[in-house]
């Protein structure tokens, strides 16, 4: 295996670490119509190394599993985190302040749906979106940039850049 794909898998798998600790550390307000969802400030990673694409999605995963999540949220839960993160990824050569809307986005509209029809919540949908969408402005737009101006200056120490990796 080549030093890079080592850096591209160490660099997924710690990410994902992080995501599933920060669910699991800060499931009381993880989950639910009224959520806020720390681990999901990660998702500015994208900005930084492609590797935080996978890496997010499998700790999404892990993290809705050992949360107790159920299959559809297991499942269309971790994929809107997987196109926030992908779509951040694409923005990553814009001004950094448009990379939290792809996962406020994704999950505002598909985290209602998850809501009324996989956990039965009876809640108007206009009004999950309204509060998940918060939630997310909360943990991708302030807790997410937060994270990235305090990593923009290390970038070059921290991760393998898209670059690197061909």
């Amino acid at each position: 295996m080549k030093k890079t794909n080592t850096a591209f898998l160490s660099q997924a798998a710690m990410i994902a670490a992080i995501y599933v600790v920060l669910t699991y550390v800060f499931a009381p307000f993880s989950f639910g119509e009224i959520q806020v969802r720390i681990a999901e400030a990660l998702t500015i990673l994208p900005l930084f190394t492609p590797a935080a694409v996978p890496g997010l999605f499998i700790g999404c995963l892990i993290g809705n599993i050992l949360g107790g999540a159920i299959l559809p949220d297991i499942i269309f839960g971790s994929i809107a985190t997987l196109i926030g993160a992908f779509c951040t990824y694409q923005l990553r050569n814009n001004n950094p302040l448009l990379a939290p809307f792809p996962p406020i986005l994704a999950n505002t509209v598909i985290v209602p749906f998850v809501l009324r029809f996989g956990y039965g919540v009876t809640l108007p949908i206009p009004f999950m979106m309204l509060t998940v969408g918060v939630g997310e402005v909360l943990s991708c737009g302030v807790l997410g940039l937060i994270l990235y101006f305090g990593l923009k200056k290390y970038k070059n120490l921290i991760f393998v850049t898209a670059h690197q990796y061909k």
